[in-house]
């Protein structure tokens, strides 16, 4: 179990909020137990279970179901008792910030990048214990002209133009050998930070076991359209939740390249092999940042999450760029969970058993959701009220989860995750199964 997450200030809550999370832990604890009971007491599950155990062909693909959902259901207990644990780390003071590297990686970005820059300049962090580096790769646009002019304005940045396009990977690189700091942190070029970001980042640092920390990642475009809004609802979950949870056993899987922050010299001992990772034969291209966090891990560093220290980036506005996004991520998962699946040993005890239970479980939904999917198809020609029966249980768990969204952010955005359950089961669940078939694909798939 990671140390520091236990030396952290409880901070005490305004009673109001301590009123409004009581309601929520309690209303999420009861909504668990009613899923539980719904999903184990239906009709249907009742007819599964009777083919179960007449040997029918179903069996074979209830059986394993059936001990999926009950396990789940006490992940998703754990998983939110580690979430009701987790404290944000205190922030670094001006006093005490250790020297610091920012490193920004940038390709056809265009404007955005200069805004990236000056949102890092205005940060809240002493001018001379900072670095900025900004690595143009090869772009084709004016992103180079915005770099020059935010360097203009800003005395002191380091500025860096490849000739030529060499991926996100070798920017990346080249900003960490520059790097004279103690601590590096990556942020992406279409990304900015809050003013507070910085020494937030800093702070579990205190700590010598950590390696590496994972910012909060919000949608910069989160008005611009229907799956901004969902993304950002999606992100939330993903960090406050799962991340919050991952974070109390120093295990955090991915820290994201949108806003992370390493120990520089951990990273300068896996730089190379980082670099030069190959895959089933094949340069790694994508996935650099889950690569990274699984070097660190290999070290016997812990990994850990810093609430508030956020970055609000720019998502997808359409379709086909979800699509593409969601294919890197899914790619660089199966690659990375290979590797993870040797690293976990290392781990200490405790943390080892967390991990292994988390993703053992977590893992064996890929091939039991899809299996069942298949059954469900049959189940809907039998019987067409299948089919709503199906949707009344997709808006019913999703409206469930938003409850942490909702302890989160007090907002009716929460609809907006609810519609994401709906949108992501009819028009994304291809993306996985592809992502699998071809997980040697070098394209980034992102311009």
């Amino acid at each position: 179990m990671n140390r520091a997450v236990s030396t952290v200030a409880e901070l005490p809550a305004a009673p109001r909020q301590d009123l409004w999370d009581w309601v929520i832990v309690c209303s999420i604890f009861l909504g668990i137990a009613a899923l539980a009971y719904v999903s184990l007491r239906t009709q249907l599950f009742d007819h599964w279970v009777e083919l179960a155990q007449q040997g029918q062909w179903t069996a074979l693909l209830l059986r394993p179901t059936i001990l999926w959902v009950a396990m789940g259901t006490l992940l998703l207990v754990f998983r939110t008792s580690l979430w009701l644990k987790y404290r944000p780390f205190p922030p670094a003071t001006s006093a005490d910030a250790p020297t610091l590297t920012v490193v920004i990686p940038a390709y056809n970005e265009g404007r955005m990048v200069e805004k990236s820059i000056d949102s890092v300049i205005r940060a809240d962090y002493p001018r001379h214990r900072l670095q900025v580096i900004v690595i143009d790769d090869g772009s084709r646009d004016d992103t180079w002209a915005y770099i020059e002019r935010a360097g203009r304005r800003h005395p002191g940045l380091t500025t860096v133009r490849f000739d030529e396009n060499r991926g996100k990977r070798a920017a990346l690189a080249e900003g960490f050998r520059r790097a004279q700091g103690e601590i590096v942190v990556t942020i992406d070029s279409d990304s900015v930070i809050e003013r507070g970001t910085l020494l937030a980042i800093v702070g579990p640092f205190r700590n010598p076991r950590i390696g590496a920390v994972a910012g909060k990642v919000a949608v910069y475009n989160r008005f611009a359209g229907l799956l901004p809004r969902m993304l950002h609802v999606r992100f939330t979950l993903s960090f406050d939740f799962l991340r919050s949870a991952q974070s109390t056993y120093g295990t955090v899987y991915c820290c994201p390249g949108a806003l992370a922050a390493y120990r520089a010299a951990v990273v300068r001992r896996v730089l190379v092999p980082w670099e030069n990772q190959r895959f089933l034969g094949v340069p790694c291209t994508f996935g650099e940042d889950r690569a990274l966090t699984n070097c660190i891990l290999a070290e016997g560093y812990d990994t850990v999450y810093q609430k508030s220290a956020v970055v609000q980036t720019v998502v997808p506005e359409t379709y086909g760029k979800l699509c593409k996004m969601y294919l890197r991520w899914d790619r660089s998962y199966v690659r990375e969970e290979m590797r993870f699946a040797k690293i976990v040993w290392k781990r200490p005890l405790l943390a080892r058993v967390i991990a292994l239970f988390d993703t053992t479980i977590t893992n064996c939904r890929f091939p039991i959701a899809y299996t069942a999917l298949g059954l469900f198809v049959v189940y809907c020609i039998q019987d067409p009220l299948t089919l709503l029966r199906m949707l009344i249980g997709i808006g019913a768990v999703s409206t469930f989860y938003m409850l942490y969204f909702l302890k989160s952010e007090r907002s009716w955005e929460f609809v907006y995750g609810v519609a994401y359950s709906y949108f992501s089961f009819f028009t994304l669940l291809w993306i996985f199964p592809y992502a699998v078939l071809t997980v040697r694909a070098r394209s980034w798939l992102t311009r």
